[in-house]
């Protein structure tokens, strides 16, 4: 439960980075590495800011803030169901004042000979 908690609560961020079409790195919570061919870019002197190759894309998923909930919050239908649901699983779990014993009402048998010897079975 704490761990779904966590991950509803936290935004995601994920940064991708393009170059000529193909993902060259993905990043979560950071920004993503660039390639190499910015610096070569850089080091042959080229200073246009258009850099038509590569390209930085991200997106973020945004966290859940307010995780208050009451019983007014719910419609009537849904706090009916609790309301029954929680009465039900309580009342399931009734205790015993004393636990049944099924063969009360029968008297025990009366022993008129010694099985032990009739079927001779005799403890060594």
């Amino acid at each position: 439960m704490a761990m779904l908690v966590l991950l509803s609560t936290v935004s995601w961020t994920v940064e991708k980075h393009l170059c000529m079409g193909r993902v060259m790195d993905i990043s979560l919570f950071a920004e993503a590495e660039h390639c190499a061919m910015e610096m070569a870019m850089a080091a042959m002197g080229d200073e246009t800011e258009e850099n038509h190759c590569c390209d930085d894309e991200s997106f973020t998923v945004s966290g859940q803030d307010d995780l208050k909930l009451t019983l007014t919050d719910l419609e009537l239908e849904q706090q009916v169901f609790l309301v029954a649901f929680t009465h039900g699983y309580l009342n399931l779990f009734e205790s015993l004042e004393e636990l049944p014993v099924p063969h009360e009402g029968y008297p025990p048998p009366l022993i008129t000979r010694d099985i032990h010897l009739l079927d001779q079975v005799f403890l060594i």
